[in-house]
């Protein structure tokens, strides 16, 4: 009963004017306010700062800053063997496996559609189509940089407006289609194991959603689907990532699903639902190597 009046009380919630205010205020300098405000966060989520490669809190001159603090070089090793496919970010895996057909496991009883996560994409549903997935949740504590689980070359970016429902293993359960409702980035790579998109997922308080090459995606919340169009490899301005290397980042958390064609890809046997992730560790295997060109 307590889960479902949390549930009802979300429906209710100023979505976009609590994000907005959330995300000035923790773009504000706010000199020993801010400091106090981190400080307590730091304490609250038991933060580990030891991690971080700024870990003095006074360093840090808005919540923000703290919040997509960047780590120390050596505490997230990536995976070196070519055909390993790494861990995007901090967290823990929520859910991974098979698609069956275009439906993809959420939580419970609940599933969701590639048509509706994909935006009516039919290109992108095609590619993953009975395909593998893998969804990575981020909470509070965590470290909020998405990187790349292969190299890849940028084809397409989307950005698909939605609701900013909170985003965790409670609303997983209750709210349905949760992913395909909220906001969300949506950026397809060409890789050595076929196309693969890395998707981040909006929520409430998520004040911005950035990538390594555009920026700030989100905000401004224009209400209408975007859609970028990259060149390809042997094309001037080309959008070239390597594993582990930083895709983006959240201010304030959230979540990132991973869609794989599944002939080309394993997920590895050691996952299991609440899984926890590290950048860098092993997700799973790409098989033998195709051409890495979308057709």
């Amino acid at each position: 009963m307590l889960d479902k009046i949390k549930i009802a009380l979300l429906h209710l919630l100023p979505q976009r004017w609590l994000t907005s205010l959330v995300g000035w205020c923790a773009e504000r300098r706010g000199g020993l306010l801010t400091r106090w405000v981190i400080m307590l966060f730091v304490r609250l989520y038991n933060v580990d700062m030891q991690e971080a490669q700024q870990s003095d809190l006074t360093a840090y001159p808005t919540f923000n800053a703290f919040f997509v603090r960047s780590l120390r070089d050596d505490v997230r090793p990536i995976d070196a063997d070519p055909e390993a496919l790494v861990l995007p970010a901090d967290g823990v895996i929520s859910q991974f496996g098979s698609i069956d057909g275009e439906q993809i496991f959420q939580a419970k009883k609940h599933y969701y559609s590639l048509e509706a996560l994909l935006a009516g994409n039919e290109s992108m549903i095609a590619y993953f189509r009975n395909g593998k997935f893998a969804t990575t949740y981020l909470a509070p504590r965590d470290y909020h940089r998405v990187h790349m689980p292969c190299n890849g070359v940028l084809r397409e970016m989307l950005y698909v407006p939605g609701d900013l429902f909170s985003v965790n293993m409670l609303t997983a359960d209750y709210i349905p289609n949760l992913f395909a409702r909220n906001e969300r980035v949506i950026c397809l790579f060409d890789t050595d194991f076929g196309p693969m998109a890395q998707i981040l997922v909006g929520a409430n308080i998520v004040g911005s959603i950035q990538t390594v090459w555009a920026g700030t995606i989100t905000p401004p919340r224009a209400g209408i689907i975007k859609r970028w169009r990259y060149p390809l490899s042997n094309e001037a301005e080309v959008v070239v990532l390597l594993k582990g290397q930083e895709m983006g980042r959240f201010k304030l958390g959230s979540t990132v699903i991973n869609l794989f064609v599944g002939k080309n890809v394993l997920l590895g046997e050691h996952l299991y639902t609440s899984y926890v992730t590290r950048v860098g560790q092993r997700l799973g295997k790409g098989l033998d190597q195709v051409d890495k060109r979308l057709t």
